[in-house]
């Protein structure tokens, strides 16, 4: 079948173009080096290439021109990607982009693929079902394409006001979300493959039930899996590659785009990244709360919590696997307004979970040598 065909190609190349950035990043000195780039989040003592973006392009790119037709959507993808790429490695080599410049240049390569048509043009409404609700509060779906504006760019289509607003925030929103959860050897790359997955067989479900359109969300989604695993062999601890910003917010930001495509699956994605996205929220509102910038770096982030008790990156890295894979699972099981209340459920344990580490994480730490 064309699509575990394309999973497999995207591998293959993920696994030879790997040796090559990891080549090229010691050739043009893009390494992370703590002493000349130290950042307050990072956990690393080794220098290590940073060029893992070109790797995931290279697996993405490459497979999808033999898999894919190049319609407008994926031309405003690749364009997209494109750009993260070449801003990821200036980043690496360069210079070092502030938060905010960095934030501004992902809602540029995001308002690529919108551009193209893909947006969020309904939501279902998780509340629906309640029944003590007023009935205008329970309409299964939430409608964004009342005011729409012509376009003719990557094709003739019109912006849809709202629902490209929507889809722009979305995918800067997922990007940040998973590229703050980058902190350990392989926990990037693999949520990235759990979720990928996820998102294929969501797409072929609807494939299966007669939606023709989801074909290809399906193999791009596979792709991007591929790709992802072929990384994470570089990437698992002791890591001999890093993403670097461009890696993950190429990879985040398929994530999102293809979660658009796939019938506007938010909630599933939501779901699957349950973890990282809870972490996320509460980073940055704990970041606010203490007067900081929410855009600026710390080590408070859950994996770092993680670390502290004595976890190892493999430990932390198969337990953001292993509860993404379990979400995932759960998320191809239920229906979108169970979703939201299991994405309530798991927030309410996993913020339950943080507060404990923040207040009594020290009596769970092991003891050093010289403690008795």
């Amino acid at each position: 079948m064309d699509i575990f065909l394309a999973l497999a190609i995207a591998f293959l190349v993920t696994i030879i173009s790997t040796p090559f950035a990891i080549w090229a990043a010691r050739r043009f000195d893009l390494v992370d080096d703590p002493l000349r780039r130290p950042h307050p989040a990072h956990v690393q003592n080794r220098v290590i290439p940073r060029a893992g973006g070109l790797a995931i392009f290279c697996g993405i790119f490459l497979t999808s021109l033999i898999f894919l037709p190049l319609d407008k959507h994926l031309v405003g993808i690749f364009a997209g990607i494109t750009l993260l790429l070449i801003l990821g490695l200036l980043d690496d080599k360069l210079v070092k982009f502030s938060p905010y410049l960095r934030l501004g240049l992902l809602f540029l390569a995001a308002s690529l693929p919108v551009a193209s048509g893909i947006g969020i043009t309904f939501i279902n409404n998780p509340l629906s079902h309640l029944p003590f609700l007023p009935t205008d509060l329970t309409t299964p779906l939430i409608f964004l394409n009342q005011i729409t504006v012509p376009l003719d760019f990557f094709g003739p289509h019109k912006i849809i006001l709202l629902a490209d607003l929507f889809a722009l925030f979305w995918i800067v929103t997922l990007t940040q979300i998973i590229n703050w959860s980058k902190g350990v050897d392989g926990q990037m790359s693999g949520i990235t493959l759990v979720t990928a997955l996820t998102l294929g067989l969501l797409a072929l479900k609807f494939y299966n039930l007669g939606d023709p359109s989801q074909l290809n969300v399906a193999k791009l989604s596979f792709i991007v899996a591929g790709t992802s695993l072929g990384f994470l062999i570089f990437n698992w601890y002791p890591s001999k590659i890093m993403a670097g910003f461009s890696g993950s917010t190429i990879s985040a930001f398929l994530l999102a785009t293809l979660s658009i495509l796939s019938s506007a699956k938010v909630a599933t994605a939501l779901l699957v990244l349950a973890i990282p996205t809870i972490d996320f929220t509460y980073t940055f509102w704990r970041r606010v709360l203490q007067g900081k910038s929410p855009v600026w770096g710390d080590q408070g982030h859950f994996h770092h919590r993680l670390l502290d008790l004595g976890w190892s990156h493999q430990k932390i890295s198969l337990f953001y696997i292993s509860g993404s894979a379990i979400l995932g699972a759960v998320a191809l099981l239920i229906d979108t307004e169970s979703k939201f209340f299991v994405i309530l459920l798991v927030a309410a344990i996993f913020c339950g979970f943080i507060l404990w580490l923040n207040s009594f994480g020290d009596f769970s730490k092991k003891p050093g040598p010289g403690n008795g």
